[in-house]
Formats: structure tokens, sequence, C-alpha cells
């Protein structure tokens, strides 16, 4: 049966790392935990769990990803921030799928969102597919600073059942951070492929999408969590908009730099 890696990007991630680690017990043959720069004592909790770690300098997560991709010592591997975990029925699936030797090359999945503790049902934040598990010499995430996802040359993409869990917010501080951070590089993403923002788009985009989140999707079935989950992930798309204004205000005389975007190889080395 192939040998399984998981891969675990990370950065002082104390409050997560141990609990992380511990779902894929039993699953993973490597622990593979790639830091970029803890000093908050995450790196001792996974060298204690018996990890493998490896460090490099933070470009932005799709750089980094793929920097420590083909480090992995097997042919499959599991990609787990390390504020997700793995619950057991996800893992029994996993082996049981490696032990068919399938001719897939990769795998998505769905994620259960957790926001302050609690689960969202709704906002339709759990319906995204995400691939996930994929061979190490065939697939690599797209060259985008945020929100990448990994690309399958051959297009042989099969599907999980089971969920992973994903505890998004312990704190609404560290939330909203990720959401300026994020937000920064998104709009980083669109300036450079050239988009640009309209008046009307910025008057109306917010709102729509909190319309779309918080009643199409059903966000207000998950209480005052569901509202200040939509709330947030709206305010997440005025930034967007307003930093991607900011970027092109002053500099279109200039337009955007050209960033080629390279079509990846349909097969990778690994330096394992």
């Amino acid at each position: 049966m192939p040998k399984l890696t998981v891969l675990i990007p990370c950065k002082d991630e104390r409050r997560h790392i141990r609990e992380c680690i511990e779902s894929v017990r039993g699953l993973a043959d490597e622990t593979l935990v790639a830091d970029s720069g803890s000093t908050d004592g995450t790196l001792a909790i996974a060298e204690q769990l018996g990890c493998r770690v490896i460090e490099r300098n933070y470009v932005n997560s799709a750089d980094f990803k793929n920097w420590a991709i083909p480090q992995a010592r097997y042919e499959w591997i599991l990609v787990v921030d390390a504020d997700e975990r793995v619950t057991p029925g996800l893992a029994a699936e996993i082996r049981g799928l490696l032990a068919t030797e399938p001719r897939q090359d990769a795998f998505e999945l769905k994620r259960d969102l957790f926001f302050l503790g609690r689960r969202i049902n709704h906002c339709g934040v759990s319906n995204n597919y995400l691939v996930r598990l994929f061979r190490r010499d065939e697939c690599r995430y797209q060259p985008r600073r945020v929100h990448a996802d990994v690309v399958v040359p051959s297009g042989r993409i099969g599907r999980l059942s089971a969920r992973m869990l994903h505890y998004s917010a312990l704190d609404i501080d560290h939330f909203l951070a990720k959401q300026e951070r994020y937000s920064t590089w998104a709009a980083l993403d669109a300036y450079e492929a050239g988009k640009r923002i309209s008046l009307v788009k910025m008057l109306v985009h917010t709102p729509l999408r909190f319309a779309q989140l918080y009643l199409f999707r059903g966000g207000w079935l998950d209480g005052r969590a569901g509202l200040v989950v939509c709330g947030i992930m709206a305010y997440y798309t005025f930034l967007k908009d307003a930093k991607l204004w900011a970027l092109w205000n002053g500099k279109t005389d200039k337009g955007p730099p050209s960033v080629p975007v390279a079509e990846p190889p349909v097969r990778y080395k690994s330096a394992a």
C-alpha cells in the first residue's frame, strides 16, 4: 500500500499544533511540519510528538507549500493546516482508498467550519471542495498569494465523503487579523491580473455578499455566530475592493506590473 506524508504548514500555532498532529496519528507514515518562523513553542511541541520539521521564510501560502511538497518522503501527501483536524472517519476513508492504489492523482474534500467554538452549518462556507490529498510528484498549488487551488494536470480528481474539521477562529481578533492579511493579498493578486474596481461595484459588492451569505445561504440559521461570520466575510469583500482601488489610485498611468503565470509542468521531481 502506498505510504502517506501529512504536511502541516504553520507559524506560531501553539494553540492548535498538538491537536492537529494527534488527529493524524495512525494515518500518517510521516508527519512533516513546515514552519515559517515560529517563536511561540510550536516547533518544540512538533518535535516532542515525533514530527520531522523543516523551516524556511514565508513568501505566500502557495509558494511555501510548493517548497515543502517535494520534501515529503512518500508518494501521497495530505495537506492539513494547523487549525484543521482529521476525523477518525476521514482517516479510515483515506487509508482504505490508498489500499486500493487509486488511479486518480488527487482527491478533494469538504470541511466543517467552527467559529469561536460554534459549528457553522450554513452560509455556504462548508460547501466548497478543496484538493488536499494528492500525489507528490504530480500536483502543485497555483501561483497566487491567497486562496490558491491545487493544480492537477491530469484532471484525475476523486472525492472523499468524510469531512475535515476547520477551527478557523479561537478568538475574534485572530479572525479579523486573518481577513486583513488575506484581503491585502487578494487585492494584490487582482491588481497584478489587471482587474479594476468600479464605483458601482464598490457600492453593491459588499451588501450583495452579505445578502448571499446571510439570507440566501441561510447564515441566519446559525444565530448570532452566523451573523458575525457573514458580517466579517462581507467586510473582507469591502477591504479587498478598497485595497484594489487604492493600488490603482495614483498608479493608473503605469498600469499593473506584468506577472506571467506559468502553467505547472506535467510532472515534478521530488527532492526526497
